[in-house]
């Protein structure tokens, strides 16, 4: 049978709620889920799905080396390039419709090394 301590310790504080049992510290504060750098060949690939989108088109960017706030922002500003809406997911950036010309200029603009994938 395991002890307490084989299951991690401290879990819950009433001083500081939740605790991560991996580095002991408050769930807001830890450090043990922290995101890998990413990492990659640098080249930036913008393309086109329709796959599973019940045939509507997706701009979808993949490769920025950026941490997930600068991908954010990245995404903020592509889906202004286009004038349309979008989102970010794991690394990911989707604009809806299709604008991949308009994101490869944009990108370009701002100093991203990027090229056309697929079809």
């Amino acid at each position: 049978m395991k002890s307490l301590r084989d299951l991690g310790g401290l879990v819950y504080s009433t001083e500081h709620g939740r605790m991560c049992p991996g580095c002991r510290q408050p769930q807001a504060q830890c450090v043990c889920k922290a995101a890998p750098p990413p990492s990659g060949d640098g080249t930036v690939r913008v393309s086109r799905e329709t796959k599973g989108r019940g045939g509507k088109a997706v701009t979808v960017v993949r490769g920025v080396l950026a941490d997930a706030p600068a991908l954010a922002q990245l995404g903020k500003q592509l889906k202004a390039a286009c004038g349309s809406g979008g989102t970010v997911k794991d690394g990911v950036i989707e604009v809806q419709g299709d604008h991949v010309e308009r994101v490869l200029e944009a990108l370009h603009k701002l100093g991203h090394k990027a090229k056309r994938a697929g079809g």
